[in-house]
């Protein structure tokens, strides 16, 4: 029925993976939280959205103060935080993450990758991270499946993927992951 489907809406949220594209660039911050609450919430009050939304954009290491601001005038990182809020607002209990870091450098990766888990266990929540890095899988997932041609050719604990791979195709992945090379620096100096 449409009310189960409406439920089971607010109880799943997503983060998508353009940070660029994914905030409505003609509505301020507020507006881009607001709008899953006044769907989910409608009763809910203008103070009460606004107490909401200042306390979701300090959660997600942004000032409250930046709820009037429009998403050009955010870097990349900054907008990502904007989704993961926007995200939150209606107190899911699943996240879908596609690709939620891919389009980050690498330093403010993991930053979100940090704020993800962070929130994560501050909200009790389950994550599909969608991914194809798998530095960034084997730092964030706990369970991981790997897929081909639309297929899951193996699936385990990120432990057991990582360390025994079962997979020839898994095992192609890990093996093209770029590794630190030790550099002997004897007699240097």
């Amino acid at each position: 029925s449409d009310d189960k489907f409406f439920f089971f809406l607010k109880k799943i949220q997503m983060i998508f993976q353009d940070p660029y594209n994914s905030l409505n660039p003609r509505m301020t911050v507020s507006g881009i939280i607001s709008e899953p609450l006044d769907i989910h919430f409608p009763k809910m009050s203008r103070s009460q959205k606004d107490d909401k939304i200042a306390d979701l954009l300090t959660r997600v290491g942004l000032e409250p103060d930046h709820r009037n601001r429009y998403p050009h005038q955010f870097s990349g990182g900054q907008r990502q935080r904007i989704g993961i809020a926007r995200a939150l607002s209606v107190e899911p209990d699943f996240i879908i993450c596609d690709e939620a870091v891919s389009a980050l450098d690498v330093s403010v990766q993991a930053q979100i990758i940090n704020l993800l888990q962070d929130v994560q266990e501050e909200f009790k929540l389950t994550y599909l991270f969608i991914a194809h890095d798998l530095a960034v899988v084997e730092h964030i997932s706990d369970f991981v499946l790997v897929m081909s041609k639309g297929k899951i050719v193996e699936q385990a604990t990120a432990d057991e993927i990582y360390a025994n791979p079962q997979d020839p195709y898994t095992r192609k992945l890990l093996d093209a992951i770029p590794k630190m090379e030790t550099i002997n620096t004897a007699g240097i100096g």
